[in-house]
């Protein structure tokens, strides 16, 4: 039997991928280019996209268990309900889908709110599904790391509530194994939620002062400047995606990302093993 992977290429989905062919699984990567696909030779890879119906077809025959995950693109949310429709025509009854924590809450920000929708869908059709939420993505700070290193500063505008970032790598291998478990489960399993966190729910100065130890210097946190972040990111992304970001750093600002009691105990026991914690990440990007 075939788990079908979508989003094969990103931070996520190539660690889903590598964790699945680790634990034996049959695994097909969905693609846009077939050229950018490094995988292992165990790996199947097929050409497709989500908007185009037939290439759908075509990658989900055959396939027992779907892992869906949709970037943040102006369609992600046509691309997420379009997939599961195609997946419920051709019968698969194990679905893990990659939302996003407080999905519910963080309603006026487009990405989560769209997320929020799909969750809606899989809920009403009476999907067989595996619901993640993941927090912030600590991977995300690849991005800001020549900020923080060349200005000395520490730009994410993440507030004072608390943010529970979470690694890639924990997200994908938490994913494969509850792929791996709907698939090998006898009947489709009922639908489920968890949510993905790290082992801290840090603040913006809680950030910086991680910073300042792991690089042996002062690094600053500037404050919570949204209308600012959201100038500087138009500078490299669309400005649909810009208010997107500056909406979502709105609500870090208002609400945070605070896991839910247990939260961490559930992830820890799942991995067998600790999460993996900011402090360790920041001290391998700046290395």
């Amino acid at each position: 039997m075939t788990i079908l992977v979508t989003g094969a290429t990103g931070n996520v989905g190539r660690n889903v991928v590598e964790q699945l062919v680790n634990r034996g699984a049959e695994v097909r990567a969905l693609v846009r280019d077939p050229a950018k696909a490094s995988f292992s030779a165990d790996v199947e890879v097929v050409q497709g996209d989500l908007l185009d119906v037939d290439s759908l077809r075509r990658a989900f025959s055959g396939v027992s268990t779907l892992f869906l995950l949709n970037g943040v693109v102006a369609e992600e949310y046509t691309q997420a309900l379009v997939a599961l429709a195609i997946a419920r025509e051709v019968g698969i009854e194990r679905i893990v889908y990659l939302s996003v924590i407080h999905s519910d809450v963080y309603v006026n920000v487009p990405h989560f709110a769209g997320k929020f929708g799909v969750e809606r869908m899989i809920e009403q059709m009476g999907m067989n599904a595996t619901i993640l939420r993941p927090a912030y993505y600590m991977d995300n700070e690849i991005t800001i790391k020549d900020v923080i290193t060349g200005y000395g500063i520490y730009p994410m505008p993440i507030g004072h509530k608390g943010i529970a970032m979470i690694d890639a790598r924990d997200v994908g291998e938490i994913a494969a194994i509850e792929l791996i478990r709907r698939e090998h489960s006898a009947t489709p399993l009922p639908l489920n939620r968890i949510n993905l966190v790290g082992p801290d729910t840090l603040t913006g100065t809680d950030a910086a002062a991680i910073w300042s130890d792991v690089l042996g210097r002062q690094i600053a946190y500037p404050g919570d400047d949204t209308a600012g972040f959201e100038q500087n990111l138009r500078q490299f992304m669309p400005s649909w995606m810009a208010l997107d970001m500056r909406l979502m750093a709105e609500r870090f600002l208002s609400d945070g990302m605070i896991p839910a009691a247990g939260d961490v105990d559930r992830l820890t026991n799942l991995l067998g093993r600790p999460l993996r914690s900011y402090r360790d990440y920041a001290a391998q990007i700046s290395a």
